[in-house]
């Protein structure tokens, strides 16, 4: 087996590790989990000094799911303050009780969506050299797809290059290296004696991550592609890419 330079994951580390990073999975040790509850519903900058009640809390909810139809419907540069207190039934005074700015509001869309993915990342199996082992990483795999889904429209607001705030950036990208630590533990935990393994594994889970994500992408944008056969595919790459033993054609 190829011995594992020393400074092999520097480049990650710099990121996961980074202030406010949400650290890297070590085998036994997911990430820390957060609150079930959706973060966004705590609402924006003018709602963090106090406590909302369940009357505020509907009100978020209601002014974040007319915001969600307004950038779906218009993305980001089009949607407007106006139409969303429209969509939700309130006023523009009662908008800025719990949300600075549209963008204020889009920033609690992202949260929303690193909540669910950072679950996701922590829930990456350790992939064992077997049947179980590939079903687990079959099932991984369909419960990114349905969690990149669920957010589909703040995704295509930031891939389409929207502007967005560094600390936005920031987050994202510490999000993208813990889940290429993620993928390059559980692929590597159950065979780092095995033979025919190569050196930087997280060059290689980075990259089979960037291509989930591209499918992923794809499949919420409604492009024609089966969602079942694309996850099965996706899950055969990743587990050829880390040198396992042949995929069976009955997995």
């Amino acid at each position: 087996m190829a011995t594992r330079p020393a400074d092999s994951g520097t480049w990650i580390r710099r990121y996961s590790q980074a202030p406010g990073g949400t650290g890297m999975q070590r085998p036994g040790h997911p990430l820390p989990r957060k609150p079930t509850d959706r973060p966004s519903l705590r609402g924006g900058k003018p709602a963090q000094d106090r406590e909302l009640r369940a009357q505020g809390r509907e009100t978020v909810r209601k002014l974040l799911d007319a915001g969600l139809a307004e950038f779906r419907e218009r993305g980001f540069h089009g949607a407007r303050v106006d139409d969303m207190v429209r969509r939700a039934g309130v006023s523009h005074g009662t908008f800025y009780l719990y949300f600075a700015s549209k963008k204020d509001l889009f920033k609690a869309l992202f949260r929303d969506a690193l909540h669910d993915l950072e679950e996701v990342t922590g829930d990456f199996p350790v992939v064992t050299r077997d049947g179980a082992g590939r079903a687990a990483l079959r099932k991984w795999v369909g419960k990114f797809i349905d969690a990149y889904a669920a957010h589909a429209t703040v995704a295509r607001i930031i891939i389409q290059a929207a502007p967005i705030e560094e600390e936005v950036f920031a987050d994202g990208m510490r999000l993208l290296f813990s889940l290429s630590e993620a993928i390059t533990t559980g692929m590597t935990a159950a065979v780092r004696d095995a033979p025919g393994q190569h050196e930087h594994p997280e060059l290689t889970a980075t990259a089979c991550l960037l291509m989930l994500q591209q499918v992923s992408y794809l499949i919420s944008e409604d492009m024609p592609l089966p969602r079942d056969e694309m996850a099965t595919r996706v899950a055969y790459i990743i587990y050829a890419a880390f040198s396992l033993p042949p995929w069976p054609d009955s997995a």
